[in-house]
């Protein structure tokens, strides 16, 4: 397999070091890190989400929004089994009026026949406008993106829709757009203190979340979760820089009635070396629906799904669960991200 030169020595630098790749004309080109995201960039994009929205709810709005994007045309690249990331994305695109292509098994691509990353990801170029990506391997999306800004032909922008264990920014965006609105009436984000609770060390839309909400002035975390699986170094030493303050508990009970905000996750046995989570006792993580009383009534919970028992159903109904409303928000943040992408941004602001 034929190895682009450069590659190596570009991934084995320090995140900081590679984001001005990601730019073009100061603007966010490619999405691959949540580190790439200022605070008045986020708040852009849930101002365009919002306007999108409001469009939708007619079919005139409907119609316009369709027509921004109807000469672009999109590749989904997605290997990695997704439902909510996928389907947000494929919408996303075709409400937007964008024609997608879509490979979702390594196996039917050349990749089996030995064809490098970098060949695939620059045929893929050939045919599209926007590559959006969700891969088992950390670093996929950074890869793709380097090789396209590096030895493409023309300017296409990349999407990761999930890399490994390491990040997923925009489940990380749909997720942030989730608390702003909810506290958007109650001060906002600012000060608020969040619980992330589960597989905190393999969950890759916790530790994209972190990056995000240390933007904000006086965020405090609590990471929740067995030994084991505690938050990595790595998001720890960048919350100390930034001056946010965490604690590190097993007792999942005791800092309910403290915190704003709990963010629930799955165990990530598909990560396992050697059956490793099966040996974990995860039932002191579950949000059993007796521990409601001990929520604050502008609490919320959020969970990036798919869940299996880290949230008991009877919790569904009650207004503070807002997971099934996070997932649609997917929707309408992602429409925002990609119109932000090609720059088609402010014709929402402009639509009568």
């Amino acid at each position: 397999m034929q190895q682009y030169k450069g590659w190596e020595e570009f991934h084995n630098k320090p995140v900081e070091e590679k984001l001005p790749l990601f730019r073009q004309g100061g603007n966010i080109f490619d999405v691959i890190y949540a580190q790439q995201f200022k605070r008045t960039e986020l708040e852009e994009l849930f101002q365009i989400a919002d306007r999108i929205r409001a469009i939708s709810k007619t079919r005139t709005g409907t119609r316009f929004l369709s027509s921004l994007l109807d000469d672009k045309r999109a590749m989904l690249f997605f290997v990695q089994p997704s439902t909510r990331t996928f389907l947000s994305f494929q919408n996303a695109c075709h409400l937007l009026g964008m024609k997608t292509s879509e490979i979702r098994d390594a196996s039917t691509s050349s990749e089996v026949k030995g064809e490098s990353p970098e060949d695939m990801i620059r045929t893929f170029s050939s045919y599209v406008d926007l590559i959006i990506i969700r891969h088992f391997n950390e670093g996929f999306a950074e890869r793709a993106a380097w090789t396209l800004n590096v030895h493409a032909s023309r300017a296409i922008s990349v999407i990761n829709g999930g890399s490994g264990k390491d990040q997923h920014p925009t489940q990380a965006l749909l997720d942030i757009y989730t608390l702003e609105r909810s506290f958007r009436d109650i001060g906002g984000l600012n000060g608020k203190k969040i619980a992330m609770v589960g597989d905190l060390k393999r969950g890759r839309t916790v530790r994209s979340l972190c990056q995000l909400l240390s933007l904000y002035e006086g965020v405090e975390f609590f990471f929740v979760a067995p030994e084991e699986f505690a938050m990595r170094g790595d998001i720890l030493d960048a919350l100390k820089a930034r001056g946010n303050k965490f604690t590190l508990t097993d007792n999942f009970k005791e800092i309910m009635p403290q915190v704003d905000a709990i963010y629930s996750t799955r165990l990530q046995d598909e990560y396992d070396e050697k059956r490793e989570s099966s040996a974990i006792n995860y039932s002191q993580f579950i949000f059993k629906e007796e521990y409601l009383d001990l929520l604050g009534k502008n609490a919320v919970i959020l969970h990036p799904f798919p869940r299996r028992n880290e949230i008991e159903v009877g919790v569904d109904k009650d207004p503070r669960a807002l997971y099934w409303k996070q997932a649609r928000n997917g929707m309408w943040l992602r429409m925002a991200l990609i119109l932000k992408l090609f720059g088609r941004e402010h014709e929402v602001h402009n639509f009568a």
